[in-house]
């Protein structure tokens, strides 16, 4: 294991006490926006092509900010009518395959919005990056200059909801309008991972709208490419957070420059944990847990490998955590495989009557776990892999046994939309499932208020996922 244990800063979420005047941009219309040109429009539903370029498809109502532009007919950026100083800004955004845009603070400092899905080392004009300022006087190598890349690809797939909390202190000036403080990024996490802290902003970054300034508008670029936005919350504070030093023990962090595996505890959800669980992690920046006792993907992630400070510091209890930006598979250990009389049959709860026994697992070719296990007398390979490109896993169930009444279950959440033939979109468009040619038409049942997708196993299932 190559193993590093250094010192940290934390940074402290909002607590209530700093907030000074709170806003939710309300999406039944563009009244909270200046001028927004005829690129900007409302939807109930969007999605994207992952065969196309800068293809948004949207179904008509509100909730959703749509904006597209294309080269023959590009758009305009959208200023919010209410200016900002010191605030914290949360929202989540959805980009079309290829696409290209970015969140201004202020209208003069960017984050960028851009494709990065599966980019191994993200540079500043990659999503989530400050991006760069810009000198037309210098010569071409060296007119960018200042940006800040993300500490990590924590980006998803187009099509995909994407998360952002961002906590910034603007400027600020003297009487005489002379500035005696810059900027701030105090913090911005992406997709649950922490991206940038404490990065003083020396001046506006390229294509600002104007002179920095003690107060300016939330800017949403929108003459690059198509992108949704929803859940739009900024909050104006009265008093910026300040980083404080952990006073526990320094973390203790795993990677995975080569193919690499730890076992552990992982916690799936709040008070749901898998005791028996394996992550497997590699050079490609992708990695996955998996909960042996039921032969369940629990979850994946994109960027760096494990965190094992709550398993190794002093007495420790046993688990780790993913240092990327996770994608969760379930909500809780539940077996993969079921015999059911028919495909509305309900799901085998737990173990019992299957004669479940793992028998762990041997390694391929690659140096990568296939996982081994027998239920209902049926002797399991599941085998899982990581797609060289780092867009997600593939994986290969095949069993020694075929019997018409074995289902898998690929997935449950509050929704399911098949987007394309064999393309399926999981739990508001949280990763998708693409199904391989010739296998047997799956099942989307109802089930508590859920959504869940079951198929026929056959001989050998094979599927992608995608996130």
């Amino acid at each position: 294991m190559n193993i590093s244990k250094t010192g940290f800063t934390a940074i402290f979420w909002l607590c209530g006490t700093l907030l000074a005047f709170g806003q939710r941009i309300d999406l039944k219309d563009l009244s909270a926006f200046k001028n927004p040109s005829n690129s900007w429009s409302l939807a109930q539903n969007v999605v994207a092509d992952l065969n196309t370029e800068n293809v948004l498809k949207i179904t008509k109502g509100e909730g959703i900010l749509i904006n597209q532009s294309t080269a023959k007919k590009a758009g305009s950026d959208l200023y919010t009518i209410n200016e900002y100083g010191d605030v914290a800004i949360e929202l989540d955004y959805l980009t079309a395959k290829g696409t290209n845009s970015g969140i201004y603070l202020q209208g003069n400092y960017e984050i960028q919005i851009d494709d990065a899905w599966g980019l191994k080392n993200p540079s500043s004009s990659n999503n989530g990056g400050i991006y760069q300022r810009w000198d037309d006087s210098k010569p071409e190598a060296e007119k960018g200059f200042g940006g800040v890349a993300p500490r990590q690809n924590a980006s998803k797939a187009p099509g995909l909801w994407q998360h952002i909390k961002i906590i910034f202190q603007a400027p600020k000036f003297d009487a005489s309008g002379k500035k005696t403080q810059n900027a701030k990024i105090i913090s911005a996490e992406l997709n649950g991972v922490l991206i940038h802290e404490n990065v003083e902003l020396f001046g506006a970054t390229r294509g600002a709208a104007g002179a920095e300034k003690a107060k300016g508008p939330l800017r949403l670029q929108g003459d690059h490419g198509s992108v949704a936005f929803r859940n739009i919350q900024i909050n104006e504070l009265s008093e910026i957070p300040k980083p404080n030093q952990n006073g526990g023990a320094d973390p203790i962090y795993i990677e995975a420059a080569s193919n690499n595996m730890i076992r552990s505890f992982v916690d799936v959800a709040p008070r749901v944990r898998s005791v028996h669980a394996i992550s497997v992690g590699g050079p490609e920046k992708v990695a996955y847990s998996y909960d042996l006792d039921n032969g369940t993907l629990l979850q994946g992630w994109h960027g760096d490998f494990i965190d094992a400070t709550p398993m190794w510091d002093g007495r420790g209890n046993g688990t780790s955590r993913a240092m990327g930006s996770v994608t969760r598979f379930t909500k809780k250990p539940v077996l993969a495989i079921a015999k059911l009389a028919k495909d509305q049959a309900k799901w085998i709860a737990d173990t019992a009557g299957t004669g479940f026994r793992t028998k762990g697992y041997v390694m391929d070719k690659q140096d990568r776990p296939e996982f081994k296990y027998i239920i209902n007398g049926t002797n399991v390979t599941d085998a899982i892999k990581v797609m060289e490109n780092g867009q997600g896993l593939t994986r290969e169930i095949a069993v020694d046994k075929p019997s018409k009444d074995l289902y898998f279950l690929l997935a449950t959440g509050s929704d399911i939309e098949e987007v394309a033939k064999g393309l399926y979109l999981i739990d508001d468009k949280s990763y998708y499932i693409q199904l391989a040619d010739g296998t047997a038409k799956p099942v989307i049942r109802d089930v508590d208020g859920k959504k869940e997708v079951i198929v026929a196993i056959g001989t050998k299932l094979n599927y992608t996922i995608l996130f």
